[in-house]
């Protein structure tokens, strides 16, 4: 295997020649784009892979973009890319790729557009991100003569704004979430009435030609398309808010238990969207009362949303999209592909399994893939999981057609994506992205694309990669003939490496100092991160600056069936080392996660609000191990075996004391990561049983111990630090021990642990033993197993938390205890998860690095002045970390002595002294002495549950 994983150059599973100028076939060589020469202005994984597959293709002398913010600010922050684009010539560098206002987004386009001159590039590759869905960006590409590698503007504008894409599903009978998407028109027709329009761009100068309208709807459409173009406000956040009110107020009233979705039209990634809390989680006497409540926080959310896109400067389009958020969501999408003239799909990605509108972990839907699974669970006697599977089938084959049907309607003549939303046995368009998505892998790893010379069918090129199936459509358009989509691997999952800390939250500002090589089955998108230095082969330092997003590398598998997929993704896990200084990030999460589904079902159906009750049930869990003292209770169990050994006590001390670290290592290793502790509950459920004071065990401790110390990656290995592996004193203990079972049932002719027990409980020998070597294997026995009554620890935290109640159903939903729902709660547990920094009782610090906003948008009021008092609750400044803004709001109650960070987008540091403050109640911190004491009495409790 590489020791990098350069994507499409390094990887077996997916390379293939794209050198369609090379072929014999005169009918494939006119494919060839070996005459493209586009400029790449994104960055992050797509880019690298970009690189490589232009690379393969034949296209020569690419140049990318680099952000000055991202690449040249931060020590050791250089693109990674540069150690294989090596000419200069083809870096070109500007301050940041999309500018914060409308003033400077246009500025860019045209730095874009001299830098493509200048410089002899004919096309242009936005890849996923900044302005690849930004449909003046397009037409300023297209009007300068330049190729864009993505859908035309055209497609743009009727599909890439959310509000126009929803117009158009309605008017193609595509089924879309029940809602509003006209705020700004409805903000036009409340500032000058219907009858109002034409004079209100007559006093505004603006060019409409109202004859071509059909209603009031498209006259409003078209003054306010008019007044974009112009670069004035006729109407402004304020009056948006005002208007959405109002429709909020009817839709609160309609349904006063059902929480509403506010969407800025240019989001995308979850940014530029907020939840609108029901009517009924407000207090009031009526319900008019509480929907007056709910209602007054639209203002505000809609300008929370503009600023999180920057779209709320003069001259941007404001308009914001009020939907019923449908609580049991899944989030599934479908792949899109056409020319402009035909169109088609190719299955479908589920992406429920996501946080704070971020996707985590995605995996494959795709036709073969449920008729296999739907087999299987037949064949097992799975009813209920059966007819689950086939209601799924059917869904995605609707969502199929209605995405082929709304491609051809927009004229998508690129890639795309079909987002739904799938409740129960319903589904709901979401939005297109007419990009080329960041989990685009997952589908292209299922399927790929033959396309065949209508003169003869012997004649056909294959195309595996999305992005080279962009510059094809790029390129050719028309000429290329609708391909026929062929099953490649069966099953695929892609796991997002961001940057963030245990509970999920943005950090950055972390160094990688080293990463492993990339596993046996291991597809990794790392942007070249990993890539090492060429001349000396060492791994090469990466600061992870966060001027965007979180996002540090994908990771992708395939297997023959879903569990095969998951079971490989989890040994990549397990086997991946990264480390470095002040690094965070969610490699153990995945691990724990993608255990959790092997545990609990691999097929199990998760909505959107999963991920946060399940981080809820992790953190309790780490909870409950912070109150357990492990060497105290090991201590315990010693003590108990010499009060009961009589003679033989000083041999019981001696193999308990060889045994302790080798029983107590691991487990504090699950303690510190209980991410891993919940994958580990999760694929071990039942194999220990706690019930008045007596343990029972499923499975032999001694195995257990020996696949624990595999699954955190802690196997015995020669010139492995001694740290992170097994010691060699204990590997052999266990070693014997795994070895004398592996023989004794051998011997005995059983298999399961309890029948083992109950065979060595017998005081006779049994056949093939005499009495002499059964009384030494039943000493044995004993020796091994002495001390692993604290094994049992875990069944006792996970009973003492009812992990085990977050649990798949025989339909393949999921239950999730109220109590993980609460907010409240969920806040603590993710305090649990990640600490605060620890301050004095009379200061509040930064609980993350980033940009410091003292106020919601430019000209408004500060959140807290000097002398101010606030509530618990009360938001005292936002940080931007990674592209997100996050409101950060007081712990307890107090006055504001002094603020000690001045300015708007002040760089903070974690644990940084932001304001002083005198708490209105005294903060009392226990002692260490306390602490302790507390812990050995929790661990008394679990005492008492083994002896």
């Amino acid at each position: 295997m590489p020791t990098s994983n350069t994507y499409y150059l390094n990887n077996p599973l997916i390379h293939q020649n794209r050198q369609l100028a090379k072929s014999t076939s005169e009918w494939v060589r006119r494919f060839a784009c070996t005459d493209m020469k586009p400029l790449i202005i994104c960055r992050g994984p797509i880019r690298k892979e970009a690189m490589d597959v232009f690379d393969e293709m034949g296209i020569n002398n690419y140049g990318i973009l680099l952000s000055e913010k991202d690449s040249i600010t931060y020590t050791n922050a250089l693109a990674p890319e540069l150690r294989t684009l090596t000419d200069p010539s083809r870096v070109h560098r500007v301050p940041d790729y999309t500018g914060a206002t409308k003033e400077e987004r246009t500025k860019r386009i045209q730095q874009i557009v001299s830098i493509a001159h200048d410089n002899g590039y004919n096309s242009i590759f936005a890849g996923y991100g900044f302005m690849s869905e930004d449909a003046e960006m397009v037409e300023s590409m297209e009007e300068a003569g330049l190729n864009f590698i993505g859908p035309c503007s055209f497609t743009q504008k009727a599909a890439g704004m959310k509000d126009q894409a929803k117009r158009t599903a309605l008017e193609t009978g595509v089924s879309v979430t029940p809602g509003v998407n006209n705020g700004t028109s409805l903000a036009l027709f409340a500032k000058y009435g219907k009858d109002g329009l034409e004079k209100c761009a007559k006093d505004n100068k603006l060019d409409v030609d109202f004859s071509v309208c059909r209603d009031d709807e498209e006259k409003a459409l078209a003054v306010l398309a008019a007044s974009y173009d112009a670069g004035i406000d006729i109407i402004d956040a304020a009056d948006i808010g005002a208007a959405l009110k109002e429709e909020a107020k009817r839709m609160l009233t309609e349904k006063p238990n059902n929480r509403f979705r506010l969407k800025a039209i240019a989001g995308g990634g979850g940014k530029g969207q907020r939840i609108l809390q029901s009517a009924n989680s407000y207090e009031g006497a009526t319900l008019e009362e509480k929907v007056e409540k709910a209602a007054a926080k639209v203002p505000s959310l809609v300008l929370e949303c503009l600023i999180e896109l920057k779209t709320n400067g003069v001259g941007d389009n404001k308009n914001v999209l009020i939907e019923m958020n449908i609580e049991t969501t899944r989030h599934q999408e479908i792949q899109v592909v056409g020319n402009g003239e035909w169109c088609m799909t190719m299955g479908g990605r589920d992406c429920s399994l996501q946080m704070h509108e971020q996707k985590l972990l995605e995996v494959s839907v795709t036709d073969e893939e449920l008729v296999a699974a739907i087999a299987a669970a037949e064949a097992a006697g799975s009813t209920e999981e059966a007819e689950q599977l086939k209601r799924d089938r059917i869904i995605l084959q609707r969502m199929e057609e209605e995405g082929a049907t709304f491609g051809e309607a927009v004229k998508l003549d690129s890639v795309g994506t079909f987002e739904c939303i799938v409740d129960g046995e319903s589904h709901y368009f979401m939005e297109m992205n007419t990009r080329i998505q960041v989990e685009h892998r997952v589908t292209e790893l299922c399927y790929k694309l033959k396309f065949t010379n209508p003169e003869n069918p012997a004649d056909y090129f294959i195309a595996e990669s999305l992005v080279e199936v962009m510059v094809l459509l790029a390129r050719h358009g028309k000429a290329l003939p609708k391909p026929e989509r062929l099953p490649r691997e069966k099953t695929s999952v892609e796991a997002r490496m961001n940057a963030t800390n245990q509970a999920l939250q943005p950090h950055a500002g972390g160094i990688i100092e080293n990463w492993s090589n990339c596993s046996e089955g291991e597809i990794r998108d790392d942007q070249g991160i990993s890539t090492h230095n060429p001349d000396t082969d060492v791994f090469m330092k990466y600061h992870l600056a966060g001027a965007y997003d979180s996002n540090i590398a994908l990771l992708l598998t395939t297997g023959e069936t879903r569990m095969d997929s998951y079971t490989r993704m989890a040994e990549i896990l397990r086997s991946t080392v990264l480390r470095g200084k002040d690094l965070a990030t969610n490699l153990e999460f995945h691990y724990g996660l993608v255990h959790w589904f092997i545990g609990n079902g691999i097929n199990a159906r998760p909505t959107t609000r999963f991920i946060v009750p399940y981080l809820t049930a992790v953190g309790e869990l780490k909870q409950q191990a912070n109150q357990i003292d492990l060497d105290y209770a090991y201590g315990e169990i010693r003590q108990q075996y010499l009060a009961e050994g009589g003679d033989a006590a000083k041999a019981w001390a001696a193999v308990l004391d060889a045994k302790q670290l080798l029983i107590t290592r691991p487990l504090e290793r699950l303690f510190a990561e209980p991410h891993y502790m919940a994958g580990w509950l999760s694929i071990t459920q039942g194999a220990v049983a706690l019930s008045d004071g007596n343990i029972t065990w499923s499975k032999n401790p001694i195995c257990l111990l020996d696949k624990l110390y595999h699954y955190l990656n802690m196997d015995f290995e020669p010139g492995k630090p001694a740290r992170n592996m097994i010691w060699d004193h204990d590997h052999d203990i266990l070693s014997a021990g795994v070895a004398f079972y592996a023989t004794l049932e051998e011997r005995l002719g059983v298999s399961e642990y309890p029948a083992l027990e109950a065979a060595l409980a017998a005081d006779k020998a049994p056949k093939g033993f005499d009495a002499d070597e059964w009384a030494a294997t039943r000493a044995a026995h004993a020796g091994y197993q002495a001390g692993t009554e604290l094994m049992a620890v875990l069944a006792y935290i996970a009973d003492t938390t009812a992990f085990a109640e977050l649990k798949v159903n025989p339909d393949l939903s999921i239950t999730i205890p109220d109590h993980l729902t609460v907010e409240e709660h969920q806040k603590q547990m993710a305090k649990v998860l990640v600490p605060p920094p620890a301050a004095k009782s009379d200061e509040i610090l930064a609980a993350s690095g980033g940009m410091f906003y003292p106020r919601e948008a430019p000209g408004m009021d500060v959140f807290v002045n000097e002398g101010d008092h606030f509530e618990a609750g009360d938001t005292l400044y936002i940080v931007e970390v990674m592209k997100m803004f996050n409101k950060v709001v007081a712990p307890f109650a107090g006055t504001i002595d002094k603020v000690l960070i001045e300015g708007d987008g002040t760089i903070i540091k974690k644990g940084q002294p932001l304001f002083k403050v005198n708490p209105d109640e005294k903060i009392v911190i226990a002692t260490p002495e306390e602490i302790a004491e507390g812990r050995r009495a929790k661990t008394d409790l679990f005492l008492k549950s083994i002896i």
